[in-house]
């Protein structure tokens, strides 16, 4: 199977912006990648068979995708993502 995180691979990010008073407040969801693409239109086409975690708005949109919890967290943190759940 192909490693969909390898170099040169779909970059494994949604269209990041930068976050709005809404988007302070986050939970990180535990998905399976071939549903990524069911999540907007300019989410990543992802391999199947992985596990990815996804950062959404407290009003369920998405608002970054990483391949682990931990990136999840971190890449939240830099996003100044004030509240995680």
């Amino acid at each position: 199977m192909n490693d969909p995180f390898a170099p040169g691979r779909n970059e494994l990010a949604l269209q990041t912006v930068t976050p709005s008073r809404d988007d302070r407040l986050a939970y990180v969801k535990a998905m399976r990648s071939e549903d990524v693409a069911f999540l907007s239109a300019d989410a990543p086409m992802l391999e199947a068979g992985y596990q990815v975690f996804v950062v959404c708005g407290a009003d369920g949109r998405p608002i970054l995708l990483a391949d682990s919890h931990a990136s999840a967290i971190a890449d939240a943190v830099d996003h100044q993502i004030v509240s995680l759940h």
